[in-house]
């Protein structure tokens, strides 16, 4: 996968909190099951991340991921809705919970472009996972299960399962996901 790069704050924010720790890219690689060069990317800001490696990497770092979620939302809120649909290279989502800091359930709109899925790193998180459809039709793949909703269908799992989503429909896919984690 070709990175590129952005230069966004997150992954400035990331190294300072891992430095100010004394944490080294092999303890966060222990701790999230994340490869060293995929972090150390995140740092240098030459990718994004999806939301559930925020969740990971806050869990490393024993801090409340609202700390590093609330540093992508404030980026956002400079810049234009457009600009907001480019959040990662799998998928755009939108934080619908920033005031929740040091609580267990995070709640995203996220958006999955037409006929697409994710390319880059199956999702998997400590914890649980509820994914309603508001417009499109999707494929969540939980673990070899495969699971077809459409608009008003819903799903439920544990996210310490290997998960991957995949838009199937010609339009723009539209979901509520609420991930608590412990």
């Amino acid at each position: 996968m070709p990175a590129k790069k952005t230069g966004k704050p997150i992954g400035k924010k990331l190294l300072k909190l891992r430095r100010e720790k004394k944490l080294t890219l092999k303890h966060m690689a222990n701790e999230t099951g994340l490869a060293t060069q995929y972090i150390s990317k995140i740092e240098k800001g030459e990718v994004i991340p999806p939301v559930a490696v925020l969740l990971q990497l806050s869990r490393a770092l024993e801090i409340d991921s609202s700390l590093l979620l609330q540093e992508e939302k404030s980026r956002v809120s400079k810049k234009s809705a457009d600009d907001y649909q480019r959040r990662t290279e799998d998928y755009t989502y939108e934080t619908l919970t920033p005031e929740a800091r040091h609580k267990h359930l995070k709640a995203f709109k996220v958006f999955i472009d037409p006929k697409s899925q994710h390319k880059g790193v199956s999702y998997q998180h400590v914890g649980e996972e509820f994914i309603y459809v508001l417009s499109g039709k999707i494929e969540v793949k939980v673990g070899e299960n495969k699971n077809r909703l459409g608009p008003g269908e819903c799903i439920h799992f544990n996210s310490s399962i290997v998960h991957k989503l995949r838009n199937l429909s010609s339009e723009k896919a539209e979901l509520i996901v609420v991930l608590y984690t412990p």
